[in-house]
């Protein structure tokens, strides 16, 4: 997830990583675990030892029904600081570019995938093809190839029964849940306009360093490792406002810059309007690295017989012919990944692979991807261009260690 009183810790516990409990419960369908037995916790490795994927660790621990028996990450003393963490053996901490890969060829269930965006795709096929569960962290990529990549892996996981969970919070809490049955239900009528935003006093203000070991440190500001703040973060409002459309955007026309970081950063603000079918409009904005700013993840939709707010860390509600009273989203950070974490097992458990939260995170994804491109054109692209364009984000690996 991202910021707020837990999510200004955010960048530290996702920090990477780069290539980077114990109550016995009976599975209804074992078979579906490569190697697991009846009566057995799932066994799980770790992708990514940052502060993210070290705080996550225990809420699956919680539940009494995983175990962390491997951890993979680029620095050694990541991998082994978690190793330690959580009780995994030394030989099942690895590090290095391909870590990952000699994690995969080890026995276990399903991985939690924690490591910087830019290796989400590759690291998610791999893990499908290898036969594990994979629960994956948000965002899902920083391009379009990465998001093709990760809807076919959410395809190729079905095929394989194996269960593909993307981690986004406010898709796992009851509020946002009843009103997005609501809406889909004609509670809002036609759809008009909406707005969504993402400000945050969090963020920082610093510039990629030089060196490529550092850069995957302070991958934030790495635009090919987080795909910039549009991407990384803002995805969040993005993502709520694209299950509320529940339809790709036609285009977007887009504004913004680096005002307030150094050059060679990412960008600090954006002004996005997307235009999606049925003339539904859409304005986005997003800030960050402003002091005493409130921290925001709201979305506002209004339809000809009503309206619908969100607010990640504030209420959800529906107002006109047809209100729901909704409330209030209380510790959403927290129990929203407990939820999905609870879930993921309840799906493995019952073979549900049906894996419905791929494809909404291609598309907000995708949106996200849609709105950044046309901030940095500073005019207007379309769904269709970006989709043909395929530009991909590179990275240089040159001087890391595999």
């Amino acid at each position: 997830m991202s910021h707020g009183s837990n999510m200004r810790t955010s960048l530290g516990r996702r920090e990477f990583v780069a290539a980077t409990g114990a109550a016995s419960l009976t599975l209804a369908a074992p078979q579906l675990v490569k190697g697991y037995q009846a009566n057995e916790v799932l066994e799980v490795g770790l992708i990514g030892c940052g502060g993210r994927g070290n705080w996550l660790c225990p809420l699956f621990q919680e539940t009494g029904k995983y175990r962390f028996v491997a951890c993979a990450d680029y620095f050694t003393d990541r991998a082994d600081a978690t190793g330690e963490k959580f009780s995994i053996s030394s030989p099942r901490r690895y590090s290095g570019l391909s870590g990952y890969k000699r994690l995969l060829d080890s026995p276990l269930d399903a991985v939690v995938i924690e490591t910087p965006p830019y290796f989400h795709p590759e690291q998610a096929a791999a893990a499908v093809e290898a036969g594990k569960h994979v629960f994956l962290a948000k965002p899902i990529a920083v391009d379009v190839p990465g998001c093709l990549s990760i809807a076919e892996s959410g395809r190729r996981a079905t095929e394989k029964k194996r269960v593909f969970l993307v981690d986004f919070q406010t898709r796992a809490n009851e509020l946002y849940r009843e009103a997005l049955r609501r809406v889909r239900a004609g509670d809002l009528g036609r759809l008009v306009m909406g707005e969504a935003h993402y400000p945050w006093q969090g963020g920082g203000r610093g510039k990629p360093p030089e060196d490529p070991h550092e850069q995957l440190r302070q991958w934030y500001y790495v635009l090919p490792l987080s795909g910039d703040f549009i991407v990384e973060q803002s995805i969040h409002s993005l993502d709520v406002a694209t299950w509320i459309a529940n339809a790709d955007p036609l285009r977007a026309w887009g504004l913004g810059g680096r005002s307030l970081r150094p050059e060679g950063s990412i960008w600090d603000h954006f002004a996005v309007n997307y235009l999606f079918p049925d003339d539904f409009v859409l304005s986005f904005t997003c800030i960050q690295s402003v002091p005493g700013v409130k921290d925001e993840i709201s979305c506002r939709v209004f339809g000809a017989e009503g309206v619908i707010a969100t607010d990640y860390f504030g209420d959800v509600w529906i107002r006109g012919t047809k209100p729901f009273e909704g409330g209030s989203t209380g510790q959403l950070y927290t129990e929203g990944a407990q939820t999905n974490i609870r879930e993921f097992y309840e799906c493995v458990r019952n073979g549900n692979c049906e894996n419905a939260t791929v494809a909404p995170s291609v598309r907000s994804n995708l949106t996200a991807i849609l709105g950044r491109t046309a901030g940095y054109r500073g005019g207007e692209v379309t769904w269709a261009e970006m989709l043909k364009s395929g530009e991909k984000l590179e990275l240089k690996l040159q001087g890391l260690k595999c």
